[in-house]
């Protein structure tokens, strides 16, 4: 019986998963068509920016603060404090930046938008739209994709710097790091590339959390319990996308032999 439910679910997870690949298909399709609903956006814009910056931020700062305490110690005990604020630097930039804050908006936003637009698909206010001659698509999912897109990538590049200074915190007053050297070690390390990287990996990192999120609010079913299995699997799905494309866009961005470490000692 279990593995029957077992393989049901999974069944209905491949075919939202596939659902979800074509609404992202859709909207790329509507967005060079230029539908795209001015005030709904800027209205996502808000809800997924400044209103999910504090915890970014915050977060951002604790992980600065922490990885400093791993990493300094150990490099001072190698005669290397020099490289401290570059090693975080160059840390924050390629992974820890784009994918905290990745996986804070997918908890936090990715899940509102499964439950906003599931619990209008479960009250017909979905269908109400198709009678009003308004494509869902363009009402609803675009303007939340091209917010993702947007103010992802900003919140990105706030947290590196806070993240930065966190851990400039830690290295002066626990290590005796001065700023001036922690600072320096940031700019020989960190290349242009490594910050228009943690830029794309958001954009990209955007789009998956709000197709995903859309996509399972557009196929829930099963009323108020459907709309919450729809915005847990939602979440989990998202998070999962995100660890797997992380690994294939590193790859692609920085394979290789260079060495950031070398060049900055």
């Amino acid at each position: 019986m279990s593995e029957s439910v077992t393989s049901s679910n999974l069944g209905l997870w491949g075919q939202r998963l596939v659902a979800a690949i074509f609404l992202g298909g859709q909207v790329i399709v509507h967005l060079f068509a230029g539908k795209i609903h001015r005030r709904n956006t800027l209205d996502q814009m808000a809800a997924v920016g400044p209103e999910s910056l504090l915890i970014a931020l915050i977060t951002a700062g604790f992980v600065g603060m922490v990885f400093t305490i791993q990493v300094a110690r150990e490099f001072i005990n190698f005669g290397a404090a020099n490289a401290v604020g570059g090693v975080l630097a160059i840390s924050l930039a390629r992974e820890l930046g784009p994918v905290l804050t990745a996986v804070i908006l997918a908890g936090r936003v990715g899940s509102a938008f499964a439950a906003e637009i599931g619990t209008m698909k479960v009250t017909e206010q979905i269908d109400a739209l198709y009678i009003l001659k308004t494509d869902p698509i363009d009402y609803l999912v675009l303007p939340r994709v091209i917010a993702c897109c947007i103010m992802l990538p900003v919140l990105t590049i706030l947290c590196l710097i806070t993240g930065m200074a966190g851990g400039m915190l830690i290295a002066t007053n626990m290590y005796g790091i001065s700023q001036n050297m922690f600072l320096s070690s940031a700019r020989n390390f960190l290349d242009i590339w490594d910050i228009c990287s943690a830029a794309l990996k958001g954009i990209f990192f955007g789009s998956l959390i709000a197709v995903i999120g859309c996509s399972w609010g557009l196929t829930t079913t099963g009323g108020a319990k459907g709309v919450g299995q729809s915005t847990t699997t939602a979440v989990v799905t998202s998070l999962l996308a995100i660890f797997v494309f992380n690994f294939f866009l590193s790859y692609v961005m920085f394979r290789g032999t260079g060495s950031a470490v070398m060049k900055g000692l």
